[in-house]
C-alpha cells in the first residue's frame, strides 16, 4: 500500500526531500525540502500533492 499524498500548506511530517506528484498520479520530476513541521509550499500547478522521496538523516527525519 503506497503513502497518501500530502496537499500544500499541510505541516510536513518529517524532513525530508518531496517529489511533486501530478493530479493523476505521476512524478513531475521536480522535488523541494520540507523541513518538519512547517507548511508545505505551494506547488507550480493545480492540483498536484507531494511524496516523500527520501528522507533526513538526521533525527527530525524520522517523521510519522
Amino acid at each position: 500500500m503506497s503513502k497518501p499524498t500530502l496537499r500544500p500548506g499541510t505541516p510536513a511530517p518529517a524532513s525530508a526531500l518531496y517529489k511533486i506528484v501530478g493530479q493523476r498520479g505521476g512524478i513531475s520530476g521536480k522535488e523541494v525540502t520540507g523541513v518538519k513541521g512547517k507548511p508545505l509550499p505551494p506547488t507550480p500547478n493545480s492540483g498536484e500533492s507531494y511524496k516523500i522521496a527520501d528522507r533526513a538523516h538526521n533525527k527530525s527525519g524520522h517523521g510519522k
